[in-house]
C-alpha cells in the first residue's frame, strides 16, 4: 500500500490527495473503494438503464403516448409503463407525466432523453461496427488440414460450404498434424483438421470421422500372396514407405508397433499421401496408407492389401481449434457439413 507524502503545497496538498484517492483505488479505476477505505459505488450498469428502456423512452417522446411507444417497441402497455416506472426508480427522477390525454415528458425527462438520444445513437454505430468485424470474418475461411483429410474429404465438405456461402473465400494450407496445429496457434487458421492419436496439447477438438489404415503392396511383392494374416513383428522389422514423423498416420503406425520392436528404419520417408502411393504402386517396397487414399488402387489391383494379425491400426479424424476459441462464422458452418462416422 503507497503512503500519502506531503508536497510543496502542505496541508491543502494533502486534502487534494485524500479526495482523488476517494474517486479512485489503486489503478484509477472510478467507483471502487479507495485505500481510505469508503463504499463503493454500484456498477455503471446497475446505475444506467439498459438500452430496451431508453428506447422505450424515445418513443414515448416521439409519440406522446405510452401504448404507441409500447406498439413501436414491441411490448405490451402494461409492460412499457412497468419499465418507465423502474426507470424513474433507477435514477431518482419522474420522467414521463401520464394523463387521460397522454404521456407528456416532464423536464427531467426532456433532458434524460437527449442524453438517451446520444447513448441510443452510439449503440447503433457499435452495431454497425460490429457487423463489419463479422462481414469481414465471414468474407473468408482459412482451413488448415493434414494431408489425407486434406485430399480425400475437405473437397466434398468445401463444395457443400461453398453452396451455403458462395461470398467466402476459402483457403487451404495441407501438411502433417503438427503442422496444422502450429497453424492454429500463430493464428494462421481458423479451423483445423488432423489425424493423429489425440488432440494436441492447446487444442480443443471434435470427431469428424474414422479411418483405418491399411498395409498394401505391389501385386508383385510376396505379400501380395500370402494366405494368412502378417505377424506385427515382422512387419515391425520390415522397412517400409513411410509419411515422415509428425504426420498422423505415422503416429499411429508407431504407436501401434511399439510393442512389437518399433518401426524399422524407413526405406523411404515422404511428406505426403500421394507419394506414398505412388512408391507404393512402383513397387518400392510395402506402404500403410489411410483407406480413403486406395480405393482406386486396390479396386484396380494396382495395390494389394496385407492383413496384419493382432495390431489396431484405426484412428479418429478431428476437427480442432485453439483452446476456449470454438469456430464461429464459416468455420463453425463447416463443422456442421462433417458427420463422424466410419470409412468402409
Amino acid at each position: 500500500m503507497s503512503r500519502e507524502t506531503s508536497g510543496p503545497h502542505g496541508a491543502d496538498g494533502r486534502r487534494e490527495a485524500r479526495a482523488e484517492a476517494g474517486t479512485s483505488d489503486g489503478h484509477g479505476t472510478r467507483g471502487q473503494p479507495g485505500e481510505h477505505g469508503g463504499e463503493p459505488r454500484p456498477h455503471l450498469s446497475h446505475r444506467v438503464p439498459d438500452l430496451g428502456a431508453l428506447e422505450l423512452l424515445l418513443a414515448v417522446a416521439r409519440h406522446g403516448s405510452l401504448g404507441a411507444a409500447a406498439r413501436e417497441v414491441g411490448i405490451t402497455q402494461p409492460a412499457a409503463s412497468s419499465r418507465i416506472r423502474s426507470m424513474e426508480r433507477q435514477l431518482g427522477v419522474a420522467l414521463v407525466d401520464r394523463s387521460p390525454r397522454g404521456s407528456r415528458l416532464t423536464d427531467a425527462g426532456a433532458l434524460v432523453t437527449d442524453w438517451a438520444r446520444r447513448i441510443v445513437e452510439a449503440a447503433e454505430a457499435f452495431d454497425v461496427g460490429a457487423q463489419a468485424l463479422r462481414g469481414r470474418r465471414d468474407s473468408r475461411l482459412r482451413v488448415a488440414a493434414s494431408m489425407t483429410i486434406a485430399e480425400y474429404l475437405l473437397p466434398g465438405w468445401l463444395i457443400a460450404l461453398r453452396a451455403q456461402r458462395p461470398d467466402t473465400a476459402v483457403s487451404l494450407q495441407a501438411g502433417n498434424s503438427a503442422a496444422v496445429a502450429e497453424r492454429l496457434f500463430a493464428g494462421d487458421a481458423d479451423v483445423g483438421f488432423v489425424e493423429g492419436l489425440a488432440v494436441p496439447d492447446g487444442l480443443d477438438g471434435v470427431v469428424v470421422a474414422h479411418d483405418r489404415l491399411v498395409l498394401v503392396v505391389a501385386p508383385a511383392h510376396p505379400w501380395a500372396r500370402r494366405r494368412n494374416p502378417l505377424d506385427p513383428a515382422e512387419l515391425a522389422a520390415t522397412p517400409l514407405v513411410l509419411r515422415e514423423r509428425g504426420s498422423g498416420t505415422r503416429q499411429v503406425l508407431d504407436a501401434a508397433l511399439s510393442g512389437h520392436g518399433g518401426l524399422a528404419q524407413p526405406l523411404l520417408e515422404l511428406a505426403s499421401t500421394t507419394a506414398v502411393k505412388a512408391a507404393a504402386v512402383s513397387a518400392a517396397g510395402p506402404a500403410v496408407l489411410s483407406e480413403l487414399a486406395i480405393t482406386e488402387e486396390l479396386a484396380s489391383r494396382r495395390l494389394v492389401a496385407v492383413p496384419v494379425a493382432g495390431v489396431l491400426l484405426r484412428r479418429d479424424l478431428r476437427a480442432v481449434w485453439p483452446t476456449g476459441h470454438r469456430p464461429t462464422g464459416p468455420a463453425r458452418d463447416l463443422l456442421s457439413l462433417t458427420r463422424a462416422g466410419p470409412t468402409g
